[in-house]
C-alpha cells in the first residue's frame, strides 16, 4: 500500500494561479507522452509516486494523450483506483479536449457536443466524478466563442469540473474568451501555452493579457522537446527523440545554431551548479509571471532534476542579460 512522504509540502514551491484562490506547484507533470497503452505500467506508477512525494499535485492529462488516444487517462485511472485515491483531494487533475478523438463530425473541436461528450468520456477512463480543471485545447475556427465557452460554462455547473482553461489561444481570442466567461459567471483560470527559451511566443502580447485579465499560465514544453537538455550536447544519438519519427520533434530543427546556444546555456548552467534543463524551468519561472512549468517525464530521476531545478537561487540580473546574449547570438 502505498503512504505518501509525509515532508512532501516542504520544499515544493506553491503560486496562485491568476487572481483564483487556487495554488498549483512551481512544477507539474504532464502525462503527454509515457503513460500510454504502450508504457510500463510501474514505470508511470514510479514515476507518479514520486512526483507526489516531491510535492507535485498537478497532474495534466488531455483526451487525446497516449498512444493510442485515451489510454493516459486509463493509466491514470488506474492507478488513481489502486493506490492514489486516498490523496484525490491534494491532486490537482485536469484534462482536455479540442483535438481528433473519435469519428464523425462531433469528434473533435469545440462544439458543446463534443466538449460535454468527451469530458464525460475522460471522467470514466479515470474513474473520476470531477476534474479540477478542464481546459479547450484548441481554438475551433468555425464554431462561435459564445458556443465553446458557454459549453465550459455549462461544464462548471454540472460539477465535472471546477476551473476551466484555455490552451494554444493567441491573445485576441484569449482576451475575447476571457470576456464571454467572466459575463458568463465562470472566469477563465488558467491559460497552458508553449513556451522555453527557444520559443517565446507568449511575450508577445499573451503574457500581458493575462496579467490583465488575472489569469495563471502553465507552460507545456518548457525543455523544448528535451533539445533544452543535455541530451543533444553532443548531437543527435540514436534513443534520443529526434531520431525517432515524430511530428513534434525532428532532426531538422536540432541545427549547429542551435546547438552552439545550448552549449553555452549548459557552461551558464553548470557555473551555477545546475544540469541544462534545471536553468531552462529556472529561466521559465523567472519574475513569476509563469504560474506552473508542466514537464515530461520518461523516469523518475528526470522528475527529481525538475523539483530540482528549485532550489538554486533565482537567475540574476547578469545571469538573465548573459542568457538574453546567448539567445540572441
Amino acid at each position: 500500500m502505498y503512504l505518501a512522504n509525509e515532508q512532501r509540502y516542504e520544499s515544493m514551491k506553491y503560486n496562485r494561479s491568476g487572481n483564483s484562490g487556487l495554488k498549483l506547484p512551481a512544477i507539474s507533470l504532464g502525462l503527454w507522452h509515457n503513460f500510454g497503452g504502450g508504457d510500463t505500467l510501474e514505470n508511470c506508477r514510479a514515476m507518479v509516486r514520486r512526483a507526489f512525494d516531491l510535492g507535485i499535485t498537478h497532474f495534466d492529462l488531455a483526451n487525446n494523450y497516449g498512444p493510442p488516444p485515451g489510454s493516459a487517462e486509463e493509466t491514470f485511472g488506474t492507478l488513481l483506483k489502486q493506490e492514489l485515491y486516498p490523496y484525490r483531494d491534494e491532486m490537482i487533475i485536469s484534462t482536455k479536449a479540442g483535438y481528433y478523438m473519435w469519428a464523425g463530425p462531433y469528434g473533435e473541436w469545440g462544439s458543446k457536443k463534443y466538449l460535454v461528450s468527451s469530458l464525460d468520456q475522460s471522467l470514466k477512463r479515470m474513474g473520476l466524478d470531477y476534474v479540477d480543471i478542464f481546459y479547450h485545447h484548441r481554438p475551433d475556427p468555425n464554431t462561435p466563442l459564445e458556443e465553446t465557452m458557454a459549453a465550459l460554462d455549462l461544464i462548471v455547473r454540472q460539477g465535472k469540473a471546477l476551473y476551466v482553461g484555455l490552451s494554444n489561444y493567441n491573445p485576441e481570442q484569449t482576451k475575447e474568451a476571457a470576456r464571454i466567461l467572466r459575463e458568463l459567471g465562470t472566469p477563465c483560470l488558467i491559460h497552458q501555452p508553449s513556451y522555453s527559451m527557444l520559443n517565446r511566443w507568449i511575450e508577445d502580447g499573451l503574457q500581458d493579457v493575462l496579467d490583465e485579465e488575472g489569469i495563471g499560465s502553465i507552460v507545456f514544453s518548457p525543455l523544448h522537446q528535451g533539445i533544452l537538455t543535455d541530451r543533444y550536447l553532443n548531437g543527435i544519438t540514436p534513443d534520443s527523440r529526434a531520431a525517432k519519427p515524430s511530428v513534434f520533434l525532428t532532426e531538422k530543427q536540432i541545427t549547429e545554431d542551435v546547438l552552439s546556444k545550448v552549449r553555452q546555456l549548459n557552461e551558464l548552467a553548470s557555473e551555477r551548479g545546475q544540469k541544462m534543463s534545471q536553468l531552462a524551468l529556472a529561466w521559465v519561472l523567472r519574475g513569476g509571471r509563469v504560474t506552473s512549468a508542466l514537464i515530461g517525464a520518461s523516469k523518475v530521476s528526470q522528475i527529481e532534476d525538475a523539483v530540482g531545478a528549485l532550489e538554486a537561487p533565482e537567475l540574476s540580473a547578469e545571469e538573465l542579460a548573459r542568457i538574453e546574449a546567448i539567445l540572441k547570438g
